[in-house]
This record gives C-alpha cells, structure tokens and sequence, in this order.
C-alpha cells in the first residue's frame, strides 16, 4: 500500500487523533505551566478533569441538552477550576522548598480524595454527555464523515494554543511570567508582586484542566478511574514534550494524540503499548524532552 493510498484511507483517524492531541494540550498545557512557572507536580490535575466532565454532565441532564446549557457549564467549570486553582496554590506553596515528594504526596492524596468522593457522590456507572446541537452528527469531507464534534475540539486547541503564545510572546504579562522563572527575586525587586502571577498560572492551569473535562465529556464521558487515566497520559505528554515547554506541550499532545488514535486502528494489540515505546524512545534521543529545557517556561 503506498502513502498516496493510506493517507485517505486513514484521513478519518487522523483526525480523531488530532482531537484528541488537542483535549491532551488542555491538560498538558496546564502541567507545564505550573511546573515551569512553580516547580510543582500536580498530581491531582486528572481530578480536576475529571470534576469537569461531572459538572458538564450533571448540568446538561438537569438543564436539557443545548448550546446555553453546555456553554454554561463551561463557564462554571471555569469558575471551580480557578477557584480549586487558588487552593491547590494556598496548599502547595508552603512545600516549595520541601523537594517534588512532598508536594507529589500532597496533591496526589488530594487526587485519591477527590476521586473517591465524585464516586460516592456520582456512583461508579460511566455517565455520557451530548455534544452541543449541530454538532452532534458528521460531515462529509473528501467523501469521507468526520465526527463534528471532534473538529469543534480541534479549532478550540488551536484558538488556546494561538492565545496562549501571543500572550507568552506579545504581552507585558507574558513577559513578567517569563521574568518569574528566570529571576523571581528580580522581578519582586522591581516591585511586582510574584504571589499573585503564581496564584494566576496555577489558577489559570487548573481551569484549564476543569474546562477539558467539560469539552471532552463527548469524547470520553465520565466515570470512575478516568481521572487516572487522563492524568497519566497527560504526564506522558509533558515528558516527551519536555517539562516547562508550552510549544512542548502542544507537540507531545499531538504525537501522542496520533500514537492513541492510529495505534488503536492500526494495531490494536499493542495500542497500549505504543504509548509508553513513544516515549521510551523520545528519552533516549532527548532525555529533556523534544522542546524542554531544564528551568524555563518558552513561549517558543
């Protein structure tokens, strides 16, 4: 079979794969800022995904299935994820200078408290949540269908990836982010208080995560165990990316993304696999990472 023929014939795969490279960068995006700008792990970043997929779902079948009700839900995903943002923030910075094993324990045991109360609270069924009418069914591209839905993602990943390097690479808060993980000192010298753009990124990571969990509702669903599951892939992500990277983690998700998507079509017995022989193979020809440098946050 030559390239001309298996490139349409998996044109629908590949796509898929792109989705999901791009509900990946929601949390991969997310790791890397915390990471870069904090030097934390936060482990409980699948918990809060997955607390997004609850509320998409819990408010849609409350509210019936529509564009006011899955637009509100993100916007209430938003406010927990930066409100949950600001008191893993409270909770992890006193452990800063305590080494990555105490605040991997702290949000990892948050993570396992976490999960277990939505599985009291939600029971352990897998719960579905509707895409947004008209964006439910397929469309006809090349003559072949491709899942609305999954597109609708797709140009989401790209309009976050596009805001979040202009403002790394074009903005005053941008460029104070970047100054915080060079010199912190410098910048509190200069009068800025770095508590508060600490407080943003984590927020702002955190809300990330929550909101992926609404957007990926349609995908995924959400069910018990979940929260794991994203939370190591996103891991895989950050580390073949490189720790600390934003375009990093844009081009691990999308690898992945394809690695999950063709993996499972393709060859289906070693999907599972495939994921970590990605990674595997990423260390040992860049142990940092395809894009990761050792302290900073790179808007490019």
């Amino acid at each position: 079979m030559s390239l001309l023929t298996w490139f349409p014939d998996n044109l629908p795969t590949i796509v898929n794969g792109l989705a999901t490279g791009f509900l990946l960068y929601t949390l991969a995006l997310g790791l890397s800022l915390i990471f870069g700008m904090m030097d934390v792990l936060d482990l409980a970043h699948g918990t809060l995904y997955l607390a997004g997929a609850y509320i998409g779902v819990q408010y849609v079948a409350a509210h019936g299935a529509g564009w006011a009700s899955f637009l509100i839900a993100v916007a209430i995903a938003a406010g927990v994820g930066a409100v949950l943002g600001g008191v893993l923030t409270a909770m992890v910075t006193p452990l800063a200078g305590r080494g990555h094993m105490d605040q991997a324990l702290l949000t990892l045991g948050l993570a396992l408290a976490g999960g277990n109360l939505m599985q009291i609270a939600f029971g352990g069924d897998v719960h579905s949540l509707p895409p947004p009418p008209g964006l439910a069914g397929n469309v006809m591209i090349l003559g072949r269908p491709f899942p609305t839905y999954r597109l609708a993602v797709i140009v989401f990943g790209v309009v976050v990836a596009v805001v979040v390097a202009v403002v790394m690479k074009r903005t005053k808060v941008g460029a104070i982010m970047r100054a915080t993980v060079t010199d912190r000192e410098m910048v509190r010298a200069v009068g800025i208080d770095t508590r508060k753009i600490l407080f943003g990124v984590f927020g702002f990571g955190s809300l990330l995560a929550v909101v992926g969990g609404v957007l990926g509702g349609p995908l995924l669903g959400a069910a018990p165990g979940l929260d794991d599951q994203v939370l190591l892939i996103a891991l895989v992500v950050v580390v073949v990316g490189g720790l600390g990277s934003i375009w990093g983690a844009l081009l691990g998700s999308l690898i992945i993304g394809e690695v999950q998507s063709l993996g499972t079509a393709l060859v289906p017995t070693f999907a599972p696999f495939l994921l970590f022989g990605a990674m595997a193979i990423v260390l040992v020809v860049r142990p940092g990472g395809l894009l990761g440098t050792a302290t900073e946050v790179q808007a490019s």
